[in-house]
């Protein structure tokens, strides 16, 4: 057996195991609505923002036009903006006649030891709490997406209908730029890749994850946890709450949704590449040991079978095959988007991209700059 038909070999096994081995990954469909429970919870939405200006009008506007049948308002945490962030947001408020739903509050000084996002999420439980509110769920949100009407009203059945502590949707993110449309699908695919959805929604298995973007979560379970402070420093803070929740012994589940969209425009590779690089080796627990490993597992994996192919030789119809297998399992997450099929196939130099940044992020780690977001080192304090 040549070295070349070898390595073959190892690439189709792999791909053996993803198809059919992973939690069926590759499934990109919605899941169908649950039905309409006998009570609807008071549910608060707690929203983060810092700098967000240009799109915090829309998520705004798109909280206040929630068609929820129980009591539900809006704090929006503002974590020191410097772009008018509060006021863009008030302001869609008024016109809307809907101001007394939503408060503004500010976030005080991020102390050492938390992420910010983190921080500005406690800060506005915080808030709350000294209100004497007592919502039993909180809807934890970003300020850059943008909900459809209905869409509490269906996370709070889910929660209800299939008694879970923590429901979330990985929302729909923009996809228009060459950009996004190249690479955009592909990280929603990594990401059910690293965290099948049926195995984070399975209460039997250890896999837990959720999409920060779009998190419903009991006020029990929060309290259970002990609150953020359980993941204060947590770069992936919503897989991080997810998996505090299951440990604590909760069910949490995990879904698509094509309505529910991110604002947030990547209109170059060098965005994406940043939005990966921020995290990817926090992913790894900063170990090169790790990084050494995921290298050679994606070069495997994803590079193997269109080299072999191009080279030719004994190997070229297996590495054949196992393109062909790949571009099928990406193709439902192609189609998801709404994109041509031509895209599937480029799923190795996509994957070749998503390889760099995590290098990238390494070395942005050993210089200091690892998790740098919004002008600061992921919101962290360097203090």
């Amino acid at each position: 057996m040549s070295a070349a038909f070898l390595l073959a070999s190892v690439s189709a096994a792999i791909w053996l195991y993803l198809l059919v081995g992973r939690g069926v990954f590759w499934r990109a469909q919605v899941s169908p609505l649950p039905p309409s429970p006998l009570r609807w919870p008071a549910v608060v939405a707690i929203v983060p923002a810092r700098n967000e200006a240009p799109v915090v009008g829309a998520a705004v506007q798109s909280l206040l036009r929630q068609e929820y049948a129980g009591y539900f308002s809006i704090v929006l945490v503002d974590d020191h903006s410097e772009d008018g962030t509060a006021e863009v947001a008030r302001a869609t408020a008024t016109h809307l006649g809907q101001r007394e739903r939503l408060r503004v509050v500010s976030a005080r000084p991020l102390p050492s030891g938390w992420t910010g996002k983190l921080w500005a999420l406690a800060e506005g439980v915080r808030q709350v709490s000294e209100r004497g509110d007592r919502p039993e769920v909180f809807l934890l949100t970003d300020a850059d997406i943008a909900h459809h009407s209905t869409n509490l009203a269906e996370l709070v059945a889910r929660l209800e209908d299939e008694k879970r502590d923590l429901v979330s949707l990985m929302v729909r993110l923009r996809c228009e730029s060459w950009a996004e449309r190249f690479l955009i699908p592909a990280f929603v695919f990594f990401f059910a890749m690293l965290y099948p959805f049926a195995w984070s929604n399975d209460p039997r298995r250890r896999t837990a994850a959720a999409a920060g973007g779009c998190v419903l979560l009991r006020q029990s379970a929060y309290e259970r946890i002990g609150g953020f402070a359980a993941v204060r420093d947590a770069l992936i803070d919503d897989c991080a709450l997810a998996q505090a929740v299951k440990r604590s012994g909760g069910s949490i589940w995990l879904g698509l949704t094509q309505q529910t969209r991110s604002l947030r425009p990547y209109p170059r590779v060098a965005d994406v590449w940043r939005m990966v690089a921020r995290t990817a080796y926090d992913q790894l627990h900063h170990s090169p040991l790790l990084l050494a490993g995921t290298v050679l597992g994606l070069a495997l994996t994803y590079l193997a079978p269109p080299i072999l192919v191009v080279a030719g030789g004994d190997a070229r119809w297996l590495g054949g095959l196992t393109w062909a297998a790949m571009s099928l399992a990406y193709w439902p997450m192609v189609r998801f988007y709404r994109l041509s099929p031509l895209w599937a196939p480029l799923l190795p130099a996509i994957a070749l991209v998503y390889l760099a940044a995590t290098v990238d992020s390494a070395r942005r780690h050993w210089l200091g700059r690892g998790g740098e977001w919004k002008g600061r080192m992921a919101w962290r304090s360097q203090s």
